[in-house]
């Protein structure tokens, strides 16, 4: 475990401009392998690496992505919670500060595997520099051509769009987030339906954290396999381990699964 090379938050100066991260991170690579393979074989790559959610509930990420109808007469929408509501709970500010272009690249592998036309990244609004932070990788994201139409000149298309929530806790809920998203008050929804039939005004809708996109994104450029030998059996990867409160190194730490935090 001490030799573990850390793989969201890499120590790697002006990582969250693009340039660097294609040079020093193998930025896009994963979204370049990704637009080549069939949509479900991405999914069952993601399937294969044994990705949960980094959200809180630790769903499989594969089977959550397989839920999406494979067509609809509707648009299709991936909604990502960077809302981070938890007391002590600050991981994804990590990301859009450091790595932000690693959650892009994750989103948009994601959309592609479900067919979606559009992304909307759900931030909350205290976090004014990570929305400029997120912004500012999106545009650069969409003037190299990874965002917007034709990407890659592969002929698929999908549009990013960044949400500022105004703080409500219960936007961590995913079916909250949707009713804000959509300019209504952050309450519930009851279930059935599901998101997955009826989110986003009434189409398909994904919901994921931004740290599990991020992951995403590492499954593509390395392997299905790489990532699934880190960690724990069960639950592998990389994950950020969020340390707050009356300890002696407070901070964002990015380890295998598993890890005893003495």
């Amino acid at each position: 475990m001490a030799t573990y090379e850390p793989s969201i938050l890499r120590n790697v100066p002006n990582l969250n401009r693009i340039d660097v991260y294609e040079a020093q991170a193998d930025g896009y690579a994963g979204l370049r392998k990704a637009l080549s393979m069939d949509p479900a074989a991405v999914i069952d790559q993601v399937k294969k690496s044994g990705l949960r959610g980094r959200g809180g509930a630790g769903f499989p990420t594969g089977l959550k992505w397989s839920f999406m109808p494979k067509t609809s007469d509707k648009t299709k929408y991936l909604a990502c919670n960077g809302d981070e509501g938890e007391p002590g709970t600050f991981k994804d500010r990590q990301i859009f500060d450091l790595n932000p272009h690693l959650f892009v690249e994750g989103a948009t592998i994601g959309a592609f595997a479900m067919g979606c036309a559009a992304i909307y990244v759900y931030i909350r609004g205290e976090y004014v520099p990570q929305i400029h932070s997120l912004q500012r990788a999106i545009d650069e994201a969409y003037a190299k051509g990874y965002l917007g139409q034709n990407i890659m000149g592969s002929g698929y298309s999908v549009e990013m769009h960044v949400h500022k929530g105004s703080g409500a806790y219960i936007c961590g809920e995913e079916t909250s987030m949707l009713n804000s998203l959509e300019g209504e008050r952050p309450y519930p929804r009851n279930k059935p339906p599901f998101p997955a039939q009826s989110g986003l005004w009434n189409s398909p809708t994904t919901i994921n954290n931004i740290e599990t996109l991020a992951s995403a994104a590492l499954v593509m450029q390395k392997s299905a396999e790489w990532f699934a030998g880190i960690g724990a059996e069960k639950h592998p990867g990389p994950v950020l381990y969020g340390i707050s409160g009356h300890v002696n190194k407070p901070g964002v730490f990015d380890l295998p699964t598993g890890m005893l935090i003495e």
